[in-house]
């Protein structure tokens, strides 16, 4: 039997409670498809480890987490107690430690949960999202600071060999799919950087003719994401355009407890991690009210990266029969605990709905 070694990186706020509620029915999957099983091993990192050691992991961390099948996290910031760029420092430390250059964020519109935008079926896209360079670069600095002149600079880096690869790995995508993708650019302002997205798209464009390609200014493709997101299938994005884009493809699919996330490492030389897109919601922390679903995706996402489609896709209809009989935290308009959700969808894996 395949044994699966899974770090869990719980993280602050409302993500210890998100993952724990996860875990039975990713257990549940692997009961029901056979095969393989977890062992899961817990790291107690995020702010109450800042707290206590003076940062919110150990110095290599990395090298801790390297020999892992996956990383599963929880969601990390505590704003009111520790500046963002503090807690959210390792998980940019894995995506570019890691070369986890493709972000994933699936949204799809399912059954039982209302859209003002479209019916269930009309929204099923994925945003690939650029995951190592871009706008999210360190690079830059400040002078002067606190001064009435100080000046902040940040440059984003765009590489070519970074675009084509996140290109290649999008149109890869929509092969599996419906064979569209649509790339992000706003190459009418930003001359450089955007305009170099553009080239690479037209270079690749012959060596994909089965895929239809076409490219949209961020602006106009946030008001398509509201006005048709039926049009779009597989959406490639830098950094900071995949970001904005991804969280408001939530919004349209019911809110960010429906969004999962993973960050990727193609050639599969370093762990993946697998994660909500939500934040940590300190507000709603403890009161065990936080939706758990986008966790559970995420954790579907994960077993289908680990080759394990059968269990994934177990997950997804579970969740989805769970939603269509009326199964709803209190963010979608019900009264279920985060921990009553997810038995809702482990009871509907395991019974196989």
């Amino acid at each position: 039997m395949k044994r699966y070694r899974i770090a869990l990186y719980p993280g602050d706020g409302i993500g210890p409670e998100v993952l724990d509620a996860s875990l039975p029915v990713l257990e549940a999957a692997a009961e029901r498809a056979g095969g393989f099983a977890f062992e899961f091993v817990r790291f107690p990192w995020g702010a109450d480890y800042y707290f206590e050691h003076g940062r919110t992991a150990p110095e290599d961390f990395l090298e801790v987490l390297r020999p892992f099948d996956a990383i599963y996290l929880g969601a990390l910031g505590d704003p009111g107690r520790i500046p963002d760029h503090i807690t959210l420092d390792p998980l940019m430390r894995m995506r570019q430690g890691f070369d986890q250059y493709a972000c994933l964020r699936p949204c799809r519109l399912f059954r039982g949960v209302p859209s003002p935008l479209a019916r269930p079926g009309d929204i099923d896209l994925v945003v690939v999202r650029e995951n190592s360079e871009g706008e999210y670069s360190i690079c830059g600095g400040r002078v002067r600071r606190d001064e009435p002149e100080e000046v902040a600079i940040q440059t984003a880096v765009h590489s070519r060999r970074g675009v084509e690869r996140i290109l290649r790995f999008g149109f890869e995508l929509a092969r599996t799919r419906r064979r569209q993708l649509t790339m992000i650019t706003k190459s009418n302002a930003l001359r450089y950087g955007m305009v170099l997205w553009d080239e690479v798209l037209e270079a690749l464009r012959p060596e994909y003719a089965d895929v239809e390609a076409d490219r949209m200014h961020i602006d106009a493709a946030a008001m398509d994401f509201v006005r048709r997101p039926a049009r779009f299938d597989v959406v490639v994005a830098s950094n900071l355009f995949g970001d904005i884009l991804s969280d408001l493809a939530g919004a349209i699919i019911g809110g960010l407890g429906l969004a999962p996330s993973a960050n990727i490492n193609p050639p599969r030389r370093c762990p993946s991690m697998f994660e909500p897109v939500h934040g940590s919601a300190p507000d709603i922390a403890g009161r065990g009210i936080a939706n758990p679903v986008t966790q559970i995706l995420s954790g579907a996402t994960m077993l289908e990266w680990l080759g394990e489609a059968v269990a994934a896709g177990m997950i997804r209809r579970a969740v989805d029969e769970a939603l269509a009989s009326g199964a709803r935290t209190p963010d979608l308009g019900g009264r279920l605990t985060t921990v009553q959700m997810a038995e809702a969808v482990r009871r509907c894996v395991k019974e196989g709905c």
